[in-house]
């Protein structure tokens, strides 16, 4: 991201007070269209570079981007451009003549969400994500004065020890002892890790080790997904 618009934006993320506690995820604070909505909506009208950022990342123009950007590197997920209202309404009348229209494609959407885990042992426990998810986009969302390396913090690439458990579309969560891990992706500021949902798209963030810092990993959070 450009830096000046990152710094931007770290410099006016959403005070603590409006994040509310997922203690079923994990050790986290978590600000969202879900929890805490209120809060979450008040915080977007009320801060102007926030306002616009998130304006753009929901619309079908950024989501076509990013499907665009996959395609660009092999990764095909067989999302095209939106149809136009004029399509989608002629399809709605075919379908309510009953005519034969086929099998739809589901429409995209992209959810927001701002999200604190405490250096001081939080977390985020082994997952796969919902199987409504397609896309999911985590941006760091701290300074470099903010975090050190040695916090850890680093968004995990897992795999079960126990190989039946590596199925997973319906997302059930599992121990850290349950899995080990194959990779990592450090964190750092203005970084973005992007996962497809997948069966086995086993992720997490393992307890992080910076007793007595006060300081916050501090993320934004954006899935695309069907509805």
């Amino acid at each position: 991201m450009d830096e000046s618009v990152y710094k931007e934006l770290a410099s006016t993320y959403p005070e603590r007070e409006r994040f509310v506690y997922l203690e079923k995820v994990g050790h986290k604070f978590t600000l969202s269209e879900r929890f805490n909505p209120r809060q979450y909506e008040d915080f977007i009208a009320s801060t102007p570079v926030w306002r616009e950022f998130h304006g753009w990342l929901k619309s079908d123009d950024f989501i076509l981007e990013v499907m665009q950007t996959l395609r660009a590197h092999q990764i095909d997920l067989g999302y095209k451009k939106p149809p136009s209202l004029r399509k989608r309404l002629l399809r709605t009348f075919k379908s309510v003549a009953g005519w034969r229209v086929g099998v739809r494609q589901g429409r995209l959407t992209a959810r927001f969400e701002f999200s604190m885990l405490p250096a001081e042992g939080g977390s985020v426990m082994p997952h796969t994500d919902s199987p409504t998810k397609i896309v999911t986009l985590i941006i760091s969302m701290v300074d470099d004065s903010e975090w050190r390396p040695e916090f850890g913090g680093g968004t995990e690439i897992n795999r079960p020890k126990n190989a039946q458990m590596i199925f997973n579309q319906l997302n059930r969560q599992a121990s850290f002892d349950e899995v080990e891990m194959i990779d990592v992706f450090p964190f750092t500021a203005n970084q973005a890790v992007v996962f497809i949902k997948t069966f086995n798209s086993w992720h997490s963030v393992r307890p992080m080790t910076g007793a007595g810092t006060g300081a916050l990993r501090k993320t934004l959070t954006i899935n695309i997904e069907t509805t």
